[in-house]
């Protein structure tokens, strides 16, 4: 490689940067110069969105379109019901999707694309309201919308100032802003979250409980106070859980027998050969309701150092066990 080449190189990977940089601060001031544009119009906005008692149904061409899918997954995972709807083939026969009781959000730069603007007449006769995004205030789009939300900037970060850049961005940044007011309107919290995303990991954490992840049933490793040592054992190795519980005829837990109970034993030289569970087990074992949720067992096995625990129902009855490798593979924790 040549001296020149090199030189190319290094001016080629400088200018790269440069460009990002200006990119990143192009579209970082169009996100900034939305705040001058949020007025009676935004609140307006929000308040029709609270009230629909269909769907805001979302639409957009090109660039704004891909937006407007994302605005439309976001409102609907934050508490308004929202769907997209793509312009062209609403022209098709999709437009039979949107009812006078829906919204429509329409999404376009211009303001005057014609997939949207050819279905601006129905409607107006169906009565369905429309809030028009776009950066331009007199074009169609809005002059037709019951409600304007601007978000022009004043230039692309596109060096020919053509490709959607700071413009699309703006309206990201606007549809989350919408759904951000919409979400604290309706008292939406984590909990309402998670019900809409239960494969994610706060769904996991607030929606499973410890009856969805705990062993039942035969898997439930127990024996009665008066076992002896080795039936304490060979159930404990049978059940695989590292502990055994120790309860009564009805049910009731006495206590509980660990791997570490059995290392503590040993090391003082106990004869264990004679004795019964009662007598080596440890009494008032940690438990947990059964419909506790499954974080809860793992904040409780994390602050008291241990790694199972008993689950009783709720007539306080063993009916259950759980160890950290359960709360492991429902990917708790």
């Amino acid at each position: 490689m040549t001296s020149n080449d090199n030189a190319a190189r290094i001016s080629q990977a400088e200018q790269a940067i440069r460009l990002a940089r200006d990119t990143l601060d192009i579209e970082a001031a169009a996100v900034l110069g939305l705040k001058q544009h949020l007025g009676q119009s935004f609140a307006r906005a929000v308040e029709m969105m609270l009230d629909v008692t269909g769907r805001v149904v979302v639409m957009g061409m090109g660039k704004s379109g891909h937006i407007g899918r994302k605005i439309a997954a976001t409102l609907a995972s934050t508490g308004t019901p929202a769907m997209f709807v793509h312009p062209a083939e609403a022209s098709h026969g999709d437009l039979g999707m949107i009812t006078p009781v829906d919204l429509v959000l329409a999404i376009s730069n211009s303001g005057e694309s014609e997939e949207l603007t050819a279905i601006l007449p129905v409607l107006k006769r169906m009565g369905t309201p429309l809030i028009a995004m776009t950066g331009r205030a007199e074009s169609t789009l809005s002059r037709h919308a019951d409600v304007f939300l601007d978000c022009g900037v004043e230039k692309e970060a596109c060096p020919l100032n053509l490709a959607p850049t700071a413009s699309t961005t703006a309206q990201l940044a606007l549809g989350d802003a919408l759904a951000v007011a919409l979400l604290d309107a309706r008292g939406f919290k984590a909990e309402d979250f998670a019900r809409s995303h239960p494969g994610g990991a706060l769904g996991r954490k607030l929606l499973t409980h410890v009856s969805d992840v705990m062993r039942s049933g035969d898997n439930v490793p127990k024996v009665g106070p008066r076992a002896s040592f080795t039936e304490l054992m060979r159930e404990m190795s049978v059940k695989g859980l590292g502990a055994t519980a120790i309860a009564d005829e009805n049910s009731a837990v006495l206590g509980i027998f660990t791997d570490g109970d059995l290392r503590r034993l040993v090391e003082k030289g106990i004869d264990l050969r004679s004795s019964t569970a009662q007598q080596v087990m440890h009494a008032n074992p940690r438990t947990i309701a059964s419909d506790a949720l499954a974080v809860e067992a793992a904040e409780l096995m994390e602050q008291h150092c241990i790694t199972s625990v008993l689950v009783l129902d709720k007539a306080g009855r063993l009916c259950g066990a759980v160890n950290s490798n359960d709360l492991m593979r429902a990917k708790v924790i």
